[in-house]
């Protein structure tokens, strides 16, 4: 957002991180060329060897945690300074998942879950790279809002992807691939109920959904707090975008989604919106259910059905399968990434997933990780004394929501896209809490 508050100019900026002996770089600016690799490359082409931890994304989220641990070993150029509690979740959720680790090398494995395991450590490290440099590299309001927009620019690259494979039913991300490259998982187009079901750039429709419907609150902040004419109309194109490539995910994960985004958000906005937001997204469902005959129909049609259609029931015959195998490793689990479809069965649902990988202290670290944001976003909105910003932290909320019920509909650590997305969301929450924290301290009245 170009116009910003006095107050969100007030604080005082930090160090950036440190790239060499004496040069400094800014952490958003280097997440800007993260979020780009993303949402631009399709994530289903890897580095061969590497596999699924072989994405460009996954690479550079790597590289994120090593230049975060190595400015760390300088008092001069270090980003740990005063709390931060994405730390400590972030260092939980890495030691249930080493502990895990271990756990599955008591155990007899096949040379394929090894690789699966080492290679999952991999994505652990990324995931943690993301949220510490996020959260500890964010020096103040305007830089966390430039971030958020370039969040919302990213996801607008696949959702206008999605538009184009849903309409002509070309793979067209196929064209993205940077030379090199390995394709990681099939090309070809989804289909259902007669409708192509797009991915964009990201790897399954439930994942590109459940992606749109996380960022959608982010893009709202973006076009209702845009103070400048001539951006405002770009933003709620980016809206328009996102929202309208969402349904066409043909996905109950996105729909359902989309409701949890609009039940945090609805009941918090001033009177004065409320109503024209009921009208504007109404008329929205009329104008897609005409140009798109069928489609609007069918997405409901398959909420209508949650619990008693074929796919609800193979997700709730797991519930068996998963507490005989818990059962027998409670604590830890078999491996983080180690329960491979292919050789035991299809788990779609996040939740079950972490119990078997790495046992109950694993969900646990699930649970906190997911909460945390949702936590952190709230008790940055106590803390905010503008409107602007109270928004901007139940926009975070909102999008944490969309995790915290979407990681039950499949499983969403297999997807390298979500995953990202949502430990740099917790990042962005740590941030946001770190920033109105630090403005709190510095003016005691408000």
């Amino acid at each position: 957002m170009t116009g910003v508050s006095s107050s969100r100019q007030a604080a005082p900026a930090r160090r950036a991180f440190l790239l060499g002996p004496t040069v400094g770089v800014d952490p958003v600016s280097v997440m800007t060329v993260f979020l780009a690799v993303l949402f631009v490359m399709p994530a289903r082409y890897v580095v061969g060897p590497l596999g699924g931890a072989g994405s460009p994304a996954s690479i550079l989220a790597v590289l994120l945690l090593v230049w975060y641990l190595l400015s760390a070993l300088s008092p001069v150029w270090t980003p740990i300074r005063d709390r931060q509690p994405v730390r400590l979740v972030v260092v939980f959720f890495g030691l249930a998942v080493l502990a895990s680790y271990v756990a599955a090398m008591t155990r007899p494995v096949s040379g394929e879950e090894l690789n699966a395991a080492d290679l999952g450590l991999v994505l652990v490290a990324g995931w943690a790279g993301i949220a510490l440099v996020t959260a500890d590299g964010v020096t103040t309001m305007s830089r966390l809002e430039t971030l958020r927009h370039r969040i919302v620019l990213g996801a607008t690259f696949p959702a206008v992807i999605a538009m184009i494979q849903f309409f002509t039913g070309v793979e067209v991300s196929r064209y993205l691939a940077l030379p090199g490259l390995v394709e990681n998982g099939s090309s070809e187009l989804f289909v259902r109920e007669g409708f192509f079901r797009p991915a964009g750039t990201a790897t399954h429709p439930i994942e590109l959904g459940v992606v749109l419907a996380a960022v959608l609150p982010l893009a709202l902040h973006g076009a209702l707090f845009c103070r400048v004419p001539r951006h405002r109309r770009r933003r709620w194109i980016m809206v328009a975008l996102i929202a309208g490539a969402l349904p066409m995910s043909v996905s109950r994960s996105a729909i359902l989604g989309l409701v949890v985004v609009i039940v945090v958000l609805l009941p918090t906005w001033p009177s004065a919106w409320r109503l024209p937001a009921v009208l504007i997204f109404g008329a929205a469902a009329v104008v897609m259910r005409l140009l798109i005959p069928g489609l609007i129909g069918t997405v409901l049609n398959l909420v209508a059905l949650i619990g008693s259609d074929e796919s609800s029931t193979t997700r709730t015959g797991d519930y068996d399968a998963v507490v005989e195998a818990v059962s027998q490793r409670p604590l830890f689990g078999q491996g983080f990434a180690t329960y491979l479809p292919r050789v035991y069965r299809v788990i779609d649902n996040q939740y079950l997933m972490s119990a078997l990988e790495t046992g109950l202290v694993g969900l646990l670290a699930l649970l906190v990780f997911l909460l945390s944001g949702w936590v952190l976003a709230r008790r940055a909105r106590r803390l905010a004394t503008d409107a602007e910003t109270r928004h901007l932290a139940q926009c975070f909320a909102a999008s944490t929501a969309v995790a915290i019920f979407g990681f039950g509909t499949f499983d969403a650590f297999s997807f390298p896209m979500i995953t990202d997305v949502m430990f740099l969301i917790l990042g962005c929450c740590g941030a946001l809490w770190r920033l109105q924290k630090e403005r709190a301290a510095r003016h005691p009245a408000g």
